[in-house]
């Protein structure tokens, strides 16, 4: 039985996901939410399949574990406002999350996206950045 039979499966899957990535090591993750309530990282992640929520945990597990973080999940983007990019490939499907970190330990990320091309799009780049000046006016 598919974790999309039901909504409250499905809601239940995003749940495990952040109950793998906060509760089990030093540096916690969270999502971005918007100044109405959405969250857009949860959206997306509601249209992927359960494979690839799985493995979008796992590698999220691994940016909150290690120290130091390995470049193949975790990097700064360069000629960014300090925005970092999660890794994440599943099959033939590469996945990006972009965040930022408020203080040492908390990484918040902002959005995510298939990626389609080589090169991170310049428009997902602008959205993080704009999310985190949104943050971090509301603080």
């Amino acid at each position: 039985m598919s974790y999309h039979s039901t909504p409250t499966a499905r809601t239940s899957l995003i749940d495990i996901v952040h109950v793998y990535v906060n509760y089990s090591a030093m540096k916690k993750i969270t999502f971005y939410t918007t100044a109405t309530g959405k969250c857009p990282v949860e959206e997306h992640l509601d249209k992927l399949s359960d494979k690839q929520v799985q493995k979008i945990a796992w590698v999220l597990k691994i940016v909150r574990e290690m120290n130091p973080l390995p470049t193949n999940y975790f990097k700064k983007l360069v000629n960014t406002n300090d925005i970092w990019e999660v890794r994440v490939d599943v099959g033939r499907d590469t996945f990006r999350l972009l965040g930022f970190f408020d203080g040492s330990e908390l990484i918040i990320l902002t959005n995510s996206f298939q990626k389609k091309t080589q090169k991170t799009p310049t428009r997902e780049i602008k959205l993080a950045e704009q999310r985190k000046k949104e943050y971090l006016d509301r603080k």
